[in-house]
Parts: C-alpha cells; sequence; structure tokens
C-alpha cells in the first residue's frame, strides 16, 4: 500500500541516489547486489541482538533495493536478469531475518513457520499473475498493489526485531496482512483474466 501511494513522496529522494551511483559509473545490478549483501549483515546483526543497527540495515538495504529499480529506469538499463535478481534478493533477505529470529526465539518458530507460508502463498500469486498478464507499471513486471507491499513488510520485520516481548503477535498480524494482500490479488487475477479471455473470444 505504502509502495503504490507514498511512493510519489520520496522518489525525488530515491532519484537523487540513483543519479548519484550512476555518476560513479555503478550499475543498476551492483546496487542490487549491495542491497542484499547489506540485508545479511542486517540478518547478523539481528541475530547477534544488534537491534537497532539490524533495523538501520535493514531499511538501507530496502533504499537500495527501490534505487536499483530507479538507476535501471534512469539510464535505460532494465533487464530481465535484473528483474530476476531483484525479486530473488529480496526474498532472501525476508527469509534471513526471520531465520534469524526464529533461531533466538524457539519458541516462536511456529509463528515463523506461518508467516513463511504466508509469504510462499503471495509471491506464487504475485509472480504467477506477473507471468501471465500483460505489464500495466513502471516496473519490469505487471504489479499488484496490495494492503501489504515491500515497505509494509519492512515495518514488521523491524517491530519484530525491536519487540521481542511482543513477536508471537507481531508475526501473526504480519502473516494476516500478507495473506489478507494475497486474497486482494487473487480476486484481482480473476478479474484480469476473465478480462483477457473475454477480449480474446471477441
Amino acid at each position: 500500500m505504502l509502495d503504490t501511494y507514498a511512493r510519489k513522496h520520496v522518489d525525488i529522494f530515491i532519484n537523487y541516489f540513483a543519479k548519484f551511483f550512476l555518476k560513479l559509473r555503478l550499475k543498476p545490478n551492483h546496487i542490487t547486489i549491495l542491497s542484499l549483501f547489506i540485508g545479511i549483515i542486517s540478518a547478523i546483526f539481528s541475530y547477534n541482538n544488534y537491534i537497532y543497527l539490524a533495523v538501520i540495515l535493514l531499511w538501507l538495504s530496502g533504499l537500495f533495493d527501490a534505487v536499483d529499480g530507479a538507476m535501471a529506469r534512469i539510464s535505460k538499463q532494465t533487464s530481465m536478469f535484473g528483474t530476476l535478481m531483484d525479486v530473488t534478493f529480496d526474498r532472501i533477505v525476508e527469509i534471513l531475518i526471520i531465520i534469524s529470529l526464529s533461531l533466538n526465539n524457539i519458541d516462536s518458530r511456529f509463528y515463523m513457520i506461518i508467516l513463511l507460508s504466508s509469504i510462499i502463498i503471495s509471491m506464487t500469486i504475485f509472480l504467477t499473475v506477473g507471468a501471465l498478464s500483460s505489464n500495466n507499471s513502471i516496473k519490469s513486471f505487471r504489479y499488484q498493489a496490495g494492503f501489504a507491499e515491500r515497505s509494509e513488510g519492512f515495518i514488521f520485520l523491524s517491530l519484530m526485531i525491536m519487540f521481542n516481548d511482543y513477536l508471537n503477535i507481531i508475526t501473526i498480524l504480519f502473516a494476516v496482512a500478507i495473506l489478507f494482500t494475497a486474497s486482494q490479488r487473487f480476486l484481482e487475477a480473476k478479474k484480469i483474466f476473465n478480462e483477457h479471455e473475454n477480449k480474446q473470444r471477441m
């Protein structure tokens, strides 16, 4: 939701970094890899209970995740492999943060399994719709907006890192938000595919 409706308010900031890195002759894929590297360090800090450093690095990883796409669009260096790296590395960072929290909180592991399962379901719908339908966004694939997008995910992950005493509650709320988003995307997909099939019949 925030990625869709609040992005215009931070685009100037993101584009500034994009142009700065392009002036350094860096490519979008370099920043994608840097985003992954910072995300991995965030998970390591989370595991070792460096809470604030973990959260700061998590959001820095998220910033660079947005900057690489802006760099690709500005420099017209968009690529299918870049999109693959972007989506894959996003999930790796999320999974590593969840694993780091699971290793330190045995009683929360069942809830983490539910969270990971919800992410799998949501991403299956998201990527399948992207593969089967035409693109309608500035991204390299069809982007379905929803209640819980990347920014909401970072907010929930940050809360999970910072408020350990409420980890189970936050984790369940995160899973519910993801499943609600998956339902939104599933229903939207049905509408998209029905419209496509009706056009084919005409």
